[in-house]
């Protein structure tokens, strides 16, 4: 015979045990105004950043007439979109990079330890859901929250762990970590592969 309040199998605890591990933020919030037949009616877009703090984050858009629904509007529409993003002994990114959408345009830059996050408004938000501890990164272009969200997480899609930069090309691991030890970054290297020196 099943029993009452558990006849889903447990499968409702494991939803909770997935819900309580991820950590939700709200960015932005916003009065719209839809004109009908009668005059207008108003509700409210709610921007929100959700995340792990592990390395796993998302973000989501939601409407409605009143705020707190529009938050979990966004805050679902979030953990349907979720990255996985590797970090660099769990406190920072593995290198540089650029990320764009629309007029918004984002540069991100891994940093040594105890340098923090040093960013603003709804990039910060993205770092700190993401569990990144030391980060430099800089918006350029418009200052919408909606695109400087959008071109972060653009530029965090572009990150590439050095086992996958190592396997296309050619290389183990270690190699790609001792170049960067040394000085040379990625580009560098990217470079000198492209252009060997001809003996002469």
């Amino acid at each position: 015979m099943a029993r009452g309040p558990d006849r889903d199998g447990g499968r409702g605890r494991g939803r909770d045990r997935e819900d309580s591990e991820f950590t939700d933020k709200l960015v932005h919030i916003n009065r719209v105004a839809k004109t009908v037949k009668g005059g207008k009616r108003f509700g409210f877009a709610a921007l929100v950043i959700v995340g792990d703090l592990k390395g796993r984050v998302g973000f989501g858009h939601g409407k409605a007439r009143e705020v707190p629904e529009a938050i979990r509007k966004a805050n679902e529409a979030a953990r349907r979109g979720l990255i996985r993003v590797h970090l660099r002994e769990g406190r920072t990114l593995d290198h540089d990079g650029e990320g764009r959408h629309g007029a918004g345009r984002v540069v991100v830059r891994a940093a040594p330890p105890g340098t923090g996050i040093i960013a603003g408004g709804a990039m910060r938000a993205v770092f700190e859901m993401l569990g990144i501890q030391d980060v430099v990164a800089k918006s350029l272009g418009t200052s919408n929250p909606y695109n400087v969200v959008r071109a972060t997480f653009d530029a965090l899609a572009r990150q590439e762990a050095p086992r996958a930069v190592a396997a296309r090309r050619g290389k183990k691991p270690a190699e790609i970590n001792a170049r960067r030890r040394d000085g040379v970054g990625e580009a560098d290297g990217a470079v000198a592969e492209a252009a060997p020196v001809e003996a002469a």
